[in-house]
């Protein structure tokens, strides 16, 4: 087998076989395909595409490129979410107790953010003390324990989701669903999981701007997931604007922490209850939607929920006191509040650009090496729909640069547009993706 007989196959149109799929990519991970060649390769599925079981064969061979998670060690089916990213996406830090408050373990590997804010485990380095560094036995012993766990992400696991990513990026080839869809359910299938929900975030914010193709990456996946023998579920949520109010590391693990304590913001919350349901009913816990939706809001009420991210963060070193008192979280040093310039009713919100703020404050990395600065960011005060008056508070800014603040300050001000009419508020969860078909949410 010849891997130029490959790029060739594909160049026409041809769909690989299983076998010559897990040479080429068992092959590039052993060094023995050059870059030049997979290059060749993904610019021929570029334009070619992919069906549907090559797409399945490819990322499977992808999870097992590297090591594969055993987690036979841990009672009951384990559930994983994964979200395609967006801004002040805080979501991991209030399902995660949740769901484990009502016995469903969650063994989660989460990543650093690369770009405008911290990743999951970024955020919850608010807390004092806090690691990720287990060993696969504290890892297993804590889910058993306490029903939750996060590690960060091995070298072991997708190796060739990894080498293919980065070549991905400096050819052009990232915008492929085939290709997108098999790199993060490589990495969910390596992670062990029995459910994946997956939360595809569509608008000015996300990844996948137009809600078209937030589908057909979100069933993509779903096919993957299902032919894999994984429970596999997609919800499409809104990222026209940001989740929640708060976007930066510490103020996100505030908003987390409210929202816990039943103060949250409504588009939260509702994100939470539905993956989180869904994770309820794929793991058997319940029979249906809407008593896992009751049940979720039962663990908020009963503060179950709050006292399990007590338990979760302390089992991994991390000061938990700053849950009963936020003020021990990372704090800035200055303060600014950004006002309105006119009236009317917010009309857009250019999410990325909100992102970038928080980015020039300090609060996410523009290479691998950057420090983040867990204190900065924005809470906003304002949403698509609201009206505002002139002199109104748009946002609250938090920094440590003043000059910084001043240039994110005028940046900001961009970011919003105004009506003089009242504005709808559109749906923010969209459409629901199982193994049956798709739903109108």
């Amino acid at each position: 087998m010849r891997m130029y007989d490959l790029i060739m196959k594909k160049r026409n149109g041809e769909e690989l076989t299983k076998e010559e799929i897990e040479f080429m990519i068992e092959g590039y991970t052993k060094e023995e395909i050059p870059d030049y060649q997979m290059s060749a390769f993904l610019m021929a599925v570029y334009f070619k595409g992919m069906t549907e079981d090559e797409t399945v064969e490819l990322t499977m061979a992808m999870a097992n490129s590297g090591d594969i998670m055993d987690l036979s060690e841990i009672e009951g089916l384990k559930a994983d979410k994964h979200s395609t990213g967006g801004v002040g996406d805080k979501t991991s830090l209030v399902l995660g107790p949740m769901v484990a408050a009502l016995g469903v373990p969650v063994a989660k590997m989460s990543g650093r953010g690369l770009g405008h804010t911290g990743g999951t485990i970024d955020k919850l380095e608010s807390f004092p003390g806090f690691s990720t560094d287990l060993t696969k036995e504290q890892f297993i012993q804590n889910v058993n324990s306490i029903k939750m766990a996060i590690i960060g992400q091995t070298g072991d696991l997708a190796p060739a989701d990894k080498k293919l990513y980065a070549l991905r990026d400096v050819t052009a080839t990232v915008d492929n669903l085939s290709l997108i869809a098999s790199s993060i359910m490589s990495k969910k299938l390596a992670a062990g999981a029995d459910v994946i929900v997956l939360d595809v975030k569509t608008g000015k914010g996300a990844f996948m701007k137009k809600e078209a193709d937030a589908l057909a990456l979100a069933r993509e996946m779903v096919k993957i997931g299902t032919n894999a023998g994984k429970e596999t579920v997609a919800i499409i949520s809104d990222m026209d604007q940001p989740l929640g109010f708060a976007v930066g590391n510490a103020l996100e693990v505030k908003e987390a922490i409210d929202t816990l304590n039943g103060n949250g913001a409504k588009d939260l919350l509702e994100l939470v209850i539905t993956l989180g349901a869904y994770m309820l009913v794929g793991t058997k816990r319940v029979e249906n939607i809407e008593a896992a939706r009751e049940k979720l809001l039962g663990t908020i009420e009963d503060k179950s929920a709050l006292k399990k991210f007590q338990e979760f963060v302390e089992a991994q070193g991390g000061d938990a006191r700053a849950i009963d008192n936020t003020e021990l979280l990372p704090k800035a040093s200055i303060v600014m509040e950004i006002k309105a310039e006119e009236d009317g009713f917010v009309e857009k919100i250019e999410t990325e650009e909100i992102g970038m703020v928080c980015l020039l404050l300090g609060g996410g990395r523009e290479t691998k090496e950057s420090e983040i600065d867990l204190s900065v960011g924005l809470v906003l005060h304002k949403k698509i729909g609201d009206a505002v008056k002139k002199g109104e508070v748009l946002a609250t800014m938090y920094g440590n640069d003043l000059k910084k603040m001043e240039i994110a300050r005028e940046r900001f001000l961009l970011t919003y547009s105004f009506s003089k009419t009242p504005v709808a508020k559109s749906a923010f969860i969209k459409w629901i993706i199982t193994k049956g078909g798709v739903e109108k949410y």
